[in-house]
């Protein structure tokens, strides 16, 4: 018996599931107060499902919050920045390419000493221990309280790093710190960015995390509760706490997950259309595909997983407008005032769901009040509805090849025709609120990266070791130990690398040990 929350910019969806049936379910407009939100759409799901509060084994929440802090510049703390590259990596120095609004609030307390590896983890330059305990010490009288730690290849070889880590704490007392090799992967300037967000949001990780944990106090509920990552994974109410930047994207995940869960289609692309936008993804063996290049988020570069969804300007409120000729649908939207400003709910503006209502496929509101719009407009605002959906489709399929579709969220309604490329349009029972269920599905996870020498060690070997590790490090963070699998593996031969040397990724997961705390 589990919940699934999802935290939204609009709404905040929750649902209680049995096993694997859905007991019931509802969408509650997000509160600016979070806690007051969750407290309503857990009292409304537990009360419908007619369960008590001690009948639940565990909750798990998706949150835009921390997304939403870094791309609108609040809640972030004055950062302290040690990068520990030289003499390598001294003219590209940290936040060299950050938005200047973005730096000003993380601060200029960046500081670089000597030390890192190569790229096999051989040394490059030993670590200047005095200079870390001089750095640790200025940061302690600027008052700083968070710290983000790089280290020249400090994903192949991590030591400089936690030998930092102890001497700044040494140094400083209670603080905060963020270590790049368990955040980002090999890069070091996209790896040092990716950390830095995650040090800038330590208070308000702290607080989001304890402001879930009182609502579930006010109703009674004594479970343990998990947050899910990008990556379809949940993580641990004190792992967030550490690392709020892995949830950055878990929206447009838990949408995908709970789409492969409610259809029984494991590959597949999935359009999760909300009030304002339509996310765009692909389902590989169940999980998002990930994004293989450099991911921008607020204005700066980042390589830390992140899922490949394409955002495309259609939604339920998208405003649809008409000079005679042409017909535009968004990217423009009313987004949560659709209910008080759409043409079917008794207001003046003209919106995509106003015109699926209009053409009879959708039945919400009152079709009486759209009974006055032209047949020629509407034909040609539902052709535009599904261009935009076929064109993003066609831009996230890597082949020529006919492949499902899954439509979830709100907006699943606004599609009735077929769209080119697709073998077949699902809409899954519970469409509306598969990002929750997506949450309450959500597996423990691990991930390896790291450069092996395939001229040393042979492929087959190489590769057996990474997924020990993986599948080690899974049950380690709370996976049960006979349900974990390996959903990817990617190998990437380093060119100009000498020694066969490979970048190998793996990626495993599993179900929740109901008997473990997580890790």
């Amino acid at each position: 018996m589990r919940i699934g929350v999802d935290v939204g910019g609009t709404n905040t969806d929750a649902v209680l599931l049995d096993g694997d049936r859905v007991l019931s379910w509802c969408k509650k407009p997000t509160t600016p107060d979070v806690e007051a939100g969750i407290v309503a759409a857990l009292r409304h799901v537990l009360d419908e499902g007619a369960i008590g509060p001690e009948a639940i084994q565990c909750v798990m929440i998706g949150t835009t919050h921390f997304t939403n802090a870094f791309v609108e510049r609040r809640h972030l703390l004055p950062v302290g920045v040690l990068r520990i590259a030289l003499p390598a990596a001294r003219a590209l120095p940290p936040l060299l390419d950050w938005p200047a609004d973005i730096a000003e609030a993380i601060g200029e307390h960046v500081h670089l000493v000597r030390g890192g590896y190569q790229y096999d983890g051989r040394l490059n330059a030993a670590l200047d221990e005095q200079g870390v305990r001089d750095v640790a010490a200025r940061l302690r009288s600027d008052g700083i309280r968070t710290v983000a730690i790089t280290g020249l290849f400090s994903s192949v070889n991590s030591d400089m790093e936690n030998r930092a880590a102890e001497i700044v704490r040494e140094v400083m007392g209670e603080v905060s710190i963020s270590l790049s090799h368990t955040i980002g992967r090999i890069g070091i300037l996209e790896r040092e960015n990716a950390t830095i967000m995650n040090a800038s949001l330590a208070d308000l990780a702290t607080s989001v995390v304890r402001s879930f944990g009182k609502a579930l106090e006010k109703l009674q509920i004594n479970a343990p509760f998990y947050i899910s990552q990008n990556d379809g994974t949940l993580m641990s109410a004190e792992f967030v706490e550490r690392y709020p930047v892995l949830t950055f994207a878990s929206g447009p995940t838990n949408s995908m997950r709970g789409a492969a869960y409610l259809s029984g289609v494991k590959d597949a692309l999935v359009a999760d259309i909300g009030g304002t936008t339509t996310d765009i993804g692909m389902l590989v063996n169940g999980y998002p595909r990930e994004s293989s290049v450099t991911v921008d988020i607020g204005g700066v570069r980042t390589n830390f997983r992140m899922p490949d969804v394409l955002a495309v300007g259609l939604g339920g409120g998208s405003l649809v407008a008409s000079d005679g000729e042409e017909v535009t649908v968004g990217p423009k939207s009313v987004g949560y005032r659709l209910l008080e400003d759409g043409r079917v709910f008794g207001g003046d503006t003209l919106t995509a769901t106003d015109i699926a209502v209009a053409d009879g496929y959708a039945d919400i509101g009152e079709r009486a009040k759209v009974a006055d719009l032209a047949p020629t407009l509407v034909r040609k605002a539902v052709e535009k509805i599904h261009a935009i959906v076929a064109e993003g489709v066609d831009r996230m399929k890597t082949s020529g090849k006919p492949v499902p579709l899954i439509l979830v969220g709100g907006g699943a309604v606004l599609i009735k025709d077929e769209i080119s490329g697709i073998s077949q349009t699902i809409v899954p029972d519970h469409a509306g609120v598969a990002n929750a269920i997506g949450a309450a599905i959500a597996q423990i996870g691990a991930e390896i990266d790291k450069v092996v020498s395939y001229d040393e060690q042979g492929r087959d070997a190489a590769l057996s070791i990474a997924k020990n590790e993986a599948v080690a490090k899974a049950i380690e963070a709370g996976a049960e130990a006979g349900s974990v699998e390996i959903i990817d593996i990617e190998e990437v031969p380093l060119a100009y690398v000498p020694g066969g040397a490979v970048r190998v990724r793996v990626k495993a997961a599993g179900r929740l040990n109901f008997t473990k705390e997580t890790t």
